[in-house]
């Protein structure tokens, strides 16, 4: 079996710093107090005190063996608790939602309630910065046992991490992440859903939770959006 600490010891050998959190860096340096929403292991706020931020860091996740991985570093605020969840009332100058986790909102009443709570922690004027899939790329057709990932995680197995789309449901996917040996022998699967949300579903429901839409690029270098764009990145502010 592989337990929940592997797996988000492995998270971060699968996932290592990129342009898109080079991205996400240069807001949250440039702001007093930040909120990071889904902030997994913490690598980016971890990041940021490295780089000399000085000001208030938070990062709020439900999965708790993300967070003891986060809890590595001090200095910096670590909540377990979902966005829905989040009480604070105008305390920090920016939001982020980074690796895509916008997406695992997939229900109007989850990501309803998770924007008005971000909304609600941040000052009048502040940023919400966030990626989001386009669905028009349909990313998912290349979720399949074909396009493997082979790692050796922190313990220096080697692991082959695979993905099984099960469903596609309106703009909902679901699927599977298989975690096994090379030789194919499964250690842990687990399940989960993305949302993929065009840019007109994301404004409505920005819109609703009290966000006006300042900026949209199309990739993490701060190219135009078009029908071709990987990702569709906002930077909104709370109105």
């Amino acid at each position: 079996m592989y337990s929940d600490a592997d797996t988000a010891a492995l998270y971060d050998r699968l996932n290592p710093w990129g342009p898109s959190d080079d991205f996400y860096l240069s807001f949250v340096m440039d702001a007093p107090s930040v909120l990071d929403v889904g902030c997994g292991t913490g690598l980016l706020l971890h990041r940021a005190r490295e780089a000399g931020h000085t000001g208030r860091l938070c990062g709020v996740d439900p999965d708790v063996a993300a967070l003891e991985r986060a809890r590595r570093r001090s200095g910096i605020e670590w909540v377990e608790a979902g966005a829905a969840d989040m009480a604070w009332d105008r305390e920090f100058a920016l939001a982020v939602m980074a690796s895509n986790v916008f997406q695992v909102f997939v229900t109007d009443q989850e990501l309803g309630a998770s924007l008005a709570a971000t909304r609600a922690a941040l000052v009048d004027g502040g940023r919400l910065v966030f990626g989001t899939r386009n669905p028009r790329v349909r990313a998912w057709e290349g979720w399949n046992p074909a396009n493997p990932s082979d790692v050796v995680d922190h313990a220096g197995r080697e692991l082959r991490v695979s993905h099984r789309v099960e469903s596609v449901a309106g703009d909902v996917v679901t699927l599977t992440e298989t975690t096994a040996t090379r030789t194919g022998d499964p250690l842990r699967v687990d399940r989960a859903s993305l949302r993929f949300l065009d840019v007109e579903g994301i404004d409505a429901f920005l819109g609703d939770a009290g966000f006006e839409v300042e900026t949209r690029y199309g990739d993490w270098s701060r190219g135009p959006l078009t029908g071709a764009s990987d990702n569709i990145v906002t930077v909104a502010r709370a109105a």
